[in-house]
């Protein structure tokens, strides 16, 4: 096994948010956000960057046991980030609140409530309802007019916190949209399931913004790696769903393995055992 890079996070008395956006300003932003679901797997993902991504799509199967469809409360996500940033105080936060829970009076509430508890971004859509998981068919668009209305109502009632303002457009449409959220004071952009290469260079070229780019296996993006990706200029990376669908495989591989030995559990032999488990998490009450 690889042991993970240890990553406590600087500047403790600063905002997250305070803290990605001196980042920005150089550019880039050297680690990619990994996505999480809860606080368990925050835990093993901290180590490995001081960014994380509290994920509609893996918040949802998780809370839930329901697809990304619209079925998060926005009480349920500013809860679950909450509990995240109690244990992991000094890590950047990155929230997606989807649409914003359809309105922009919620949306600013929410955005406000992340801002208040130190997230450092929150991801708003321009999707309408019925939504959907930006790597699927049969996603519906706001009119721009009125998504822009809300971002730009988002941006108003936030303080410290960025906005990451996510369109799920495509072919065409993803131009002007671009052009039109270049001109809004939201610190970064993200085009979800950018379906080329070429399409990538195209919108790096079409605005200042930075780009963050969402990878998600089996998703409609090209498998780009750290360095690509920052020969195409994109100054942020997000890998939403790595630890959720690699849980799904080891839970089930887990209970097979239980079964098919007639009930008896593994030796302990190179598997993690109660110890491993907390030792995990007492480091959470160290680091909170």
């Amino acid at each position: 096994m690889t042991h993970p890079r240890t990553h406590t996070g600087t500047h403790p008395g600063t905002h997250p948010g305070e803290r990605l956006r001196e980042e920005l300003a150089g550019g880039s932003v050297a680690e990619p956000f990994l996505g999480i679901y809860d606080c368990f797997s925050a835990s093993i993902a901290a180590p490995y960057s001081p960014n994380l991504f509290l994920s509609g799509f893996g918040f949802s199967a998780s809370h839930y046991g329901l697809p990304d469809v619209g079925y998060v409360a926005w009480s349920d996500i500013v809860g679950a980030a909450w509990r995240i940033r109690q244990i992991l105080p000094r890590h950047k936060l990155l929230v997606d609140i989807d649409d914003g829970y359809v309105d922009a009076h919620t949306a600013c509430h929410v955005a406000a409530q992340l801002d208040s508890m130190g997230a450092a971004m929150a991801m708003l859509e321009d999707q309408a309802r019925p939504r959907r998981c930006g790597h699927v068919s049969g996603k519906r668009l706001l009119p721009l007019p009125d998504y822009l209305e809300k971002l730009k109502a988002v941006l108003d009632s936030r303080g410290r916190m960025l906005v990451l303002a996510r369109t799920d457009a495509s072919g065409e449409e993803i131009f002007r949209r671009v052009e039109a959220i270049s001109a809004t004071a939201a610190e970064a952009l993200l085009v979800d399931g950018i379906d080329s290469v070429e399409t990538l260079a195209r919108v790096r070229a079409s605005t200042d913004k930075p780009l963050l780019f969402n990878q998600i296996a089996g998703g409609k993006s090209p498998r780009l790696s750290l360095a690509e990706l920052r020969e195409l200029r994109v100054g942020l990376v997000q890998y939403s769903t790595p630890l959720l669908f690699a849980a799904q495989r080891a839970m089930g591989a887990a209970l097979d393995d239980l079964f098919a030995s007639g009930g008896l559990l593994p030796d302990g032999s190179g598997e993690i055992g109660v110890a491993d488990c907390v030792s995990l998490l007492e480091r959470n009450v160290r680091r909170s």
